[in-house]
């Protein structure tokens, strides 16, 4: 027999959002939502782990970078993916070289545009698998997650 509604209002509310949406993949604004939420829920992590959240969705044209931290010296770029389960692969498997490549040109020009080209910086990625907002998410943080990519010129 199953749950009431609300007993399980997460459920109800995907539930709900799958029948009114066409076929196909989640609606983008609910992806946008549990995208958000995560990027939340990842800064609140690294500043637990020490580091100082910088900036948060710096968008440019060419894209979006999730957080922009400072551990120490280095400044620490950060892709953050969220996911309700990992029946399509862990959240992290999501960052592939064509993203790689991406976040290393929208990095070289943030570090450009604010003159610390000389400071270390690295690429990390945070996976948080969250089925249930009820219950708190599983983190995964890969530090030095991948290297530059590409014909930059960014160090670590």
């Amino acid at each position: 027999m199953s749950a009431a509604w609300w007993e399980r209002p997460w459920d109800w509310f995907c539930d709900l959002i799958a029948r009114a949406a066409p076929a196909g993949p989640q609606t983008r604004w609910l992806n946008l939502w549990l995208g958000d939420a995560g990027e939340r829920v990842a800064a609140r992590y690294l500043r637990r782990a020490g580091m100082k959240v910088l900036l948060r969705r710096h968008r440019t044209p060419q894209g979006e970078i999730d957080l922009i931290c400072r551990e120490g010296n280095t400044v620490v770029f950060v892709e953050v993916k969220t996911r309700r389960g990992t029946g399509t692969g862990l959240p992290a498997e999501a960052v592939d070289t064509a993203k790689q490549r991406q976040l290393t040109r929208l990095a070289l020009a943030f570090l450009k545009a604010h003159r610390l080209l000389e400071h270390p910086a690295r690429f990390d990625v945070v996976g948080i698998v969250w089925p249930d907002p009820q219950s708190p998410p599983q983190i995964t943080h890969y530090r030095n997650a991948f290297e530059a990519q590409g014909r930059g010129q960014l160090h670590s």
